[in-house]
């Protein structure tokens, strides 16, 4: 077709206004074939796509949303929001996106891992430069029975090397390496190489930062600190919220500060590790925070709050087990209404 690179956003409200009404399958496939052949679309271009197209994501056939999947995953700037909805698809819609598009961060695919499981975790393995720290997650997912801890010479600047293992003994996994392993993936895979990115990635954002980068050392005290910080509440509170048996306190900290799921949940991978062995725990985990509502969530680090100045008369720190269990039955409250859900 003559033209075709010219198109403009312009072109986009002109197929709009000539599809019938009712064509929501013709006006899905011509929006986003012609967004395609623009050379460099713009913000403005990108967005009104996103504005065509997602109302009409759930009148369209599995057909459409396929052909549109395939289309994407060609396109270098592939609208974000319309690529993330395509990727929560079955595999078989979704596959050419998980398996090609720029559009999906590392962050995103961790994320479809733990929502689908490994039909899409077998997909995102057949991408090209694949992160390390995720395709370690695919296998693990593939075969959980014998995955080993990461080459010594990965690991020797972080931690001394052990000492020779017994040929029997060889395949056994050393007690408390599981939970180290986890937080040294994601600091590997969440620290950028270049200094200055982070600096501009997250410009804005240092409780993120602070919180994301104090949870990857592995010591609580650090994080807690900067927890006590974000949240403006005493750090033997923070202790007694992160010393809980489960997460439970700490998806509600997180939510106060109103952090992306994605964010929240590197976080809580980093602090509780063992809290999420499979897809599901990470799927609960997600649905969890979901359905905590922001204003609970700022209530329960006003109570927090208010316990401080009653603590600094008795002298004496709050009792973790009490609060433990005051968030261990808000979880089973949370779980139930899942459940209900």
């Amino acid at each position: 077709m003559s033209g075709v690179s010219s198109v403009s956003s312009s072109d986009f409200r002109q197929i709009a206004i000539r599809t019938e009404a009712g064509k929501a399958e013709r006006l899905f496939r011509a929006a986003v074939s012609a967004f395609c052949s623009l050379t460099r679309p713009s913000r403005r271009e990108i967005a009104q796509l996103e504005d065509l197209t997602l109302p009409l994501f759930d009148e369209v056939s599995v057909e459409s949303r396929r052909y549109v999947a395939a289309a994407l995953s060609e396109c270098e700037y592939a609208p974000t929001a319309l690529v993330r909805r395509l990727a929560e698809e079955p595999v078989e819609t979704a596959a050419p996106l998980l398996t090609r598009s720029n559009a999906l961060s590392d962050i995103d695919l961790i994320a479809l891992i733990g929502r689908h499981g490994l039909p899409h975790a077998r997909a995102i393995a057949r991408r090209k430069e694949l992160n390390p720290t995720i395709a370690d997650l695919i296998r693990a997912l593939e075969r959980p029975t014998l995955v080993k801890t990461r080459p010594p010479e990965t690991v020797t600047r972080l931690a001394p090397k052990p000492e020779p293992a017994a040929k029997a003994d060889a395949d056994r996994p050393v007690p408390g390496t599981a939970a180290e392993n986890a937080r040294r993936r994601l600091r590997s895979m969440m620290r950028p190489t270049d200094a200055s990115a982070d600096v501009n990635a997250f410009l804005g954002q240092p409780a993120y930062v602070k919180l994301r980068e104090t949870a990857l050392t592995g010591n609580p005290a650090f994080f807690q600190t900067a927890l006590a910080d974000a949240l403006e509440i005493d750090f033997a509170t923070a202790r007694s919220v992160t010393g809980q048996s489960s997460y439970a306190g700490l998806l509600a900290a997180l939510r106060a500060l109103d952090l992306s799921e994605d964010r929240a949940f590197l976080i809580a991978v980093a602090v509780y590790p063992g809290e999420f062995p499979h897809p599901q725990a990470i799927r609960l985990f997600l649905d969890r925070y979901r359905l905590l509502h922001r204003e609970a969530a700022l209530d329960k680090v006003r109570a927090w709050m208010a316990e401080t100045p009653s603590r600094a008369v008795r002298g004496n720190a709050p009792d973790a087990a009490d609060i433990e269990s005051r968030e261990a039955s808000n979880s089973d409250d949370a779980g139930a209404d899942l459940k209900a859900s």
